[in-house]
């Protein structure tokens, strides 16, 4: 099939992504010490498809990886958690930032 991009499902951080070269996709914060232009290698890969055949992991492709470069390390915005009761004086407010990476995928 002309034109047509190979793409493969991985898993990271519990969820799961549908990438192609090229793309650039937000993840759950990576443990360990990287910083930006650092390669990260995903090898939980779910699934492959090129076009013509699709392959499908039991539950993962034994030898298929995932090589990206991470473009940013930051948060996101803050999610405001508010407890409120009418009459009583209660009130409280927690805020929170969650932690991503932004990698952009290199070699499927």
């Amino acid at each position: 099939m002309a034109g047509y991009m190979t793409f493969v499902v991985i898993e990271t951080g519990g969820k799961q992504y549908k990438v192609a070269e090229g793309d650039s996709i937000k993840i759950e914060k990576l443990s360990g010490d990287y910083k930006k232009g650092d390669v990260v290698t995903f090898d939980k890969v779910l699934l492959s498809d090129d076009g013509i055949s699709t392959t499908i992991g039991a539950p993962y492709l034994a030898g298929a990886k995932v090589e990206a470069e991470i473009v940013d390390i930051s948060r996101y915005p803050k999610v405001e958690v508010v407890k409120y009761k009418a009459k009583s004086r209660y009130f409280k407010l927690r805020g929170h930032r969650q932690p991503y990476m932004k990698v952009k995928i290199a070699k499927v």
